[in-house]
């Protein structure tokens, strides 16, 4: 059962512009918590159309504690749905991507269709109703050869995210690549914690000396890197304008989405600055476009430069424990030990990887301490991680309000701009009451096996 009230009161206690109340990041009732309201109501980057590129092709992740599969059917569609049979509720397809007709669950053998609809079962009783078995759809979205899915019954708008996303990152042609390579690292840290650090460049310079050389450290502060009036800048504009690219930047209430210049003389986010990869993703033969930085949250970022997208997935495992998903992309027709190595393509990611992981589990170990408080955030070099500790809150917010009825924000306290998706569509959580609202105090509870469904109040 979630206790709503206790993450009400946590909320409550957050000072605007500082990291969070200790409990956030080390409760395991937060843990449970954000797993159901954060990761269960948003989009997720899943993965990439070129992992399944052909018809009856499968794509299995875990989102937290929920085994997910996107399918390709036989006429090139995407469908997505709960990996958990409808006989006793096992895993039916294994996490990675891979090649089948049918999904057959390994533990007694029911089979699906890649539409999801149950197909077999054996030896069952006549009333038994196949129709009545098939896997449980989720929501599946793709853009630019990015594949993304959402499990909540109604997900957050994603029109304006396709409309900003979709002209930047097209010209890397994703549906023109394949995987090069994956890894996964185990961060013994809060996912919160793990975001925060990929949210910002204030540690770059002494915790990335590698990463330094080749990404504008100087420049990621404030909203953006765009720099009016910079000579460098304007030269890159007019690089972008006669490759046919743009550079936005677009932001939204769950998302970011700019193209910026590396530093001078670099080209591609490498150990010495240069392309990893000899066939470029973008058409043409200039590389020197700098990088198209897409990040959504609650738990991805990835860079796309002229030779390959590399994409960064941070994903719960438990209350201190985080697995990190590195993926790189390259163009289908790139060879390996010809067009590209593997490990210099690998190389400046797994090293900036290692030592975010040394971070975050500094950051875990000091936010356990019973000396820690909320400390106060770096406006300009941390604004991206104000803005995704405002997103996280509002997130949880608005899942305690579409559930009890009541909403204690302030009004015009969001730093991210949330009314962003009104204007486009419906908001992520209707039926919640203006913010504002005089409700009295109440003690919440939440049935998570969702027998009850309704929430209790004991208004005092």
């Amino acid at each position: 059962m979630l206790d709503l009230s206790m993450i009400a009161a946590l909320l409550a206690q957050r000072k605007p512009g500082h990291s969070l109340p200790q409990a956030l990041y080390n409760s395991p009732d937060v843990y449970a918590f954000d797993l159901e309201a954060i990761f269960g109501q948003s989009w997720i980057l899943a993965g990439f159309t070129c992992e399944i590129p052909k018809p009856r092709g499968v794509l299995a992740l875990t989102i937290g504690q929920s085994p997910v599969v996107v399918t390709r059917d036989r006429d090139g569609a995407l469908r997505a749905f709960h990996n958990s049979c409808r006989h006793r509720g096992a895993q039916v397809c294994a996490d990675g991507a891979g090649a089948r007709s049918r999904l057959t669950c390994p533990y007694h053998q029911w089979v699906y269709g890649l539409d999801g609809k149950l197909v077999h079962a054996g030896n069952m009783q006549a009333s038994f109703k196949p129709d009545e078995h098939g896997l449980k759809p989720v929501h599946v979205e793709e853009v630019a050869g990015a594949i993304f899915v959402c499990m909540a019954e109604t997900p957050p708008a994603f029109d304006r995210f396709r409309s900003h996303l979709e002209p930047l990152l097209a010209p890397h042609r994703l549906h023109e690549a394949k995987l090069a390579h994956q890894n996964t690292l185990l961060e013994k840290g809060n996912w919160k914690l793990v975001m925060e650090n990929a949210r910002e460049c204030y540690h770059c310079a002494v915790g990335h000396p590698e990463l330094a050389l080749t990404f504008p450290i100087g420049e990621a502060k404030g909203a953006h890197f765009a720099k009016d009036g910079d000579p460098r800048h304007a030269a890159y504009d007019a690089r972008l304008a006669a490759c046919g690219l743009t550079k936005g930047p677009y932001d939204g209430p769950w998302w970011q989405v700019e193209r910026f210049p590396l530093r001078e003389g670099q080209v591609s986010l490498t150990m010495d600055g240069q392309p990893a990869v000899k066939k470029l993703m973008i058409a043409g033969d200039q590389p020197d476009v700098g990088s198209l930085r897409w990040a959504i949250e609650p738990h991805s970022f990835c860079h796309s430069t002229a030779d390959t997208t590399v994409y960064f997935s941070a994903m719960p495992t438990a209350t201190g424990e985080t697995v990190v998903t590195c993926k790189w992309l390259v163009h289908q027709d790139a060879v390996e030990g010809v067009d590209y190595d593997v490990e210099r393509l690998t190389e400046l990611w797994n090293i900036t990887n290692r030592q975010d992981r040394d971070l975050v589990e500094l950051n875990q170990r000091g936010v356990n301490s019973l000396g820690y408080t909320p400390g106060p955030y770096n406006e300009e070099g941390e604004s991206y991680v104000m803005r995704f500790t405002d997103w996280y809150c509002d997130k949880a917010q608005d899942f305690i309000a579409a559930r009890t009825g009541i909403d204690r924000r302030p009004l015009a306290i969001h730093a991210v701009p949330v009314n962003s998706d009104a204007l486009f569509g419906t908001a992520p959580f209707a039926g919640a009451p203006p913010a504002g609202g005089a409700e009295p105090h109440a003690t919440l509870s939440y049935a998570l096996d969702g027998a009850a469904g309704e929430p209790t109040a004991d208004v005092q």
